[in-house]
């Protein structure tokens, strides 16, 4: 996989983990993170959604940010998380930072093992077993706006959905130009994005450049991401089925790398 020259574009402490994994499996990476996170100011409706934790049937984490936000939150107001509450996250790696605090009360958090979307947690056993009850309600912690599938799928199979919002994504300012002079002085071969919003903001940054960068591979971590980026004109789409290092490699491995 050492043929491999990977831009990283994910928030800059995830770029850090990836590219030290990335390394220890011989590719080489460089990072230009195009989102970054801003948690919200504690509002009184988020206190009231974490106090009512007893009456939802479960609770839903989409992402790592969600996950440490909403702990912090969690653990500001409460002693411990309610017994009876089925704990779900979109993606192994947010189910990892929740575990780490509902482990030594005796839960834990479910995923799907294959795929980080929310289309493999709709598919799961446990989430339909968990709202198998009379009048089921799911809290979603997420950021501001995002992907309504989860919410409006549930609410179709009859579940009371409230979402709790936890910080906003922004996509960072660079000179005109920063995109391309990167990948050229890195002699990169690939791109990879871990979102919708992040294809987005890739598309943005490179401005002109994009008919000349959407040559090169782009890795990107769901179906999903995979049509948008082939609609937006990426010659060379490789679906990681996840946005986790594990699921990067696995894709990098089985895709042979550029020849130039």
């Amino acid at each position: 996989m050492t043929g491999w020259r990977l831009l990283l574009t994910r928030p800059a402490a995830e770029c850090e983990v990836l590219a030290a994994t990335l390394a220890e499996a011989g590719v080489f990476s460089r990072s230009l993170p195009l989102l970054a996170t801003e948690a919200l100011a504690e509002i009184p409706e988020q206190r009231a959604a974490i106090l009512d934790l007893e009456h939802y049937s479960a609770l839903v984490v989409v992402s790592k940010t969600a996950a440490r936000l909403g702990l912090e939150l969690l653990m500001r107001h409460r002693q411990q998380p309610p017994a009876n509450l089925a704990w779900f996250s979109v993606g192994t790696a947010t189910a990892r930072v929740l575990d780490q605090f509902l482990q030594p009360h005796g839960l834990r958090a479910c995923c799907p093992s294959e795929g980080d979307d929310s289309e493999a947690l709709l598919a799961l056993p446990q989430l339909t077993s968990a709202l198998l009850v009379p009048n089921p309600r799911v809290l979603i912690m997420r950021g501001e706006g995002g992907r309504e599938l989860i919410a409006d799928t549930l609410r179709q199979r009859g579940v009371a959905v409230d979402y709790l919002e936890l910080y906003r994504r922004v996509r960072p300012q660079y000179p005109a130009g920063t995109l391309a002079r990167v990948v050229e002085e890195s002699h990169l071969n690939a791109l990879l994005v871990s979102s919708a919003q992040g294809l987005d903001n890739l598309r943005q940054l490179a401005a002109s450049a994009w008919e000349e960068l959407s040559r090169l591979p782009l890795l990107v971590p769901s179906p999903r991401v995979a049509d948008m980026a082939r609609a937006a004109g990426a010659r060379q789409v490789i679906d990681c089925r996840g946005a986790s290092a594990a699921a990067v490699l696995e894709a990098l491995r089985a895709h042979p790398a550029p020849a130039h």
